[in-house]
């Protein structure tokens, strides 16, 4: 009978599991190559625009880099008027916000010395934008913008295209347009998320939002972060899952465009309507703010 060696056994083994680990390997990188194509001429616009080449190359070889083909085609389905903003004028909805405004009514009361803006109204906004900062979203922001970005690529716009054309209304035409000035607009937006994730030390890949790329509890756009975004809690760090500089933050935003301590009513709705150009929008804002 032929009697089989440990050693051979071991070798066998180690072999076939070698041989397993690269299959694995193999498998993850032509995925990631399968997704970096569409954000190559992205990566050199960045790198031809000021960014550092490593940061950029190192960022969009990640794993966790995606081109966001579903999330694009939300955009194609979402419809303010059916959103169900009478949900945040429920009796449950109202009690939350009334607990959250005591939970944290230090913040507001510093808020509302620096900036005179009600605390009701920048309650209302972070219960319809997050529920309170407990739904920020569930989309990579860093994908979002990036995919919507490299639509400038016409190779891009072609795969992107041939994905979504059967359960779409436009007219190829139309998406070109949409494509162009959607790039554009994300490609201003990413630059700003970029440079927000650096100045604070944060990881992209690890921060998600809507799919249109807002963030944190206030659903700033990047851009409007760097403008309108304020360390609330003075820990010398502006973070927008953070209640105290999300509360700031939203008080800084519409200060800018109007509010003070003794606004009127329309002057309000003028202001609000900044934050959200949605009339349903500025009408539940109110609405919440009169039942608190």
């Amino acid at each position: 009978m032929l009697r089989i060696q440990p050693a051979h056994i071991r070798f066998v083994f180690l072999n076939g599991l070698f041989i397993l680990m690269s299959f694995f390997v193999f498998s993850f990188l032509a995925a990631g190559s399968e997704s970096g194509w569409h954000f190559e001429s992205l990566r050199q616009k960045l790198i031809s625009d000021g960014f550092d080449q490593k940061v950029v190359e190192e960022i969009f070889s990640r794993p966790e880099m995606e081109f966001e083909a579903n999330g694009i085609s939300r955009y194609f389905m979402h419809n303010e008027s059916t959103l169900n903003y009478d949900q945040f004028t429920s009796k449950k909805s109202i009690r939350h916000a009334r607990k959250y405004m005591k939970k944290h009514s230090s913040e507001f009361t510093a808020t509302e010395k620096i900036y005179g803006v009600n605390p009701k109204i920048i309650t209302a906004i972070l219960l319809v934008e997050t529920r309170l900062g407990t739904s920020n979203g569930k989309t990579s922001v860093l994908n979002s913008l990036s995919t919507m970005a490299a639509l400038f690529d016409s190779g891009v716009r072609d795969e992107l295209w041939r994905k979504i054309s059967a359960s779409s209304d436009l007219t190829r035409q139309d998406f070109e347009n949409w494509s162009k000035r959607k790039s554009d607009w994300a490609y201003n937006e990413l630059k700003a998320f970029l440079t927000y994730t650096n100045q604070e030390n944060m990881n992209p890949t690890d921060i998600y939002g809507s799919y249109a790329g807002a963030l944190g509890m206030a659903q700033f756009m990047p851009s409007n972060i760097l403008i309108y975004a304020r360390d609330g809690n003075l820990d010398g760090k502006i973070d927008l899952f953070n209640h105290a500089d999300a509360i700031a933050s939203v008080a800084s935003y519409l200060k800018h465009y109007g509010w003070h301590p003794d606004i009127d009513r329309k002057k309000a709705r003028d202001v609000i309507y900044h934050y959200n150009h949605s009339n349903y929008y500025v009408d539940t804002i109110l609405k919440i703010s009169d039942l608190l």
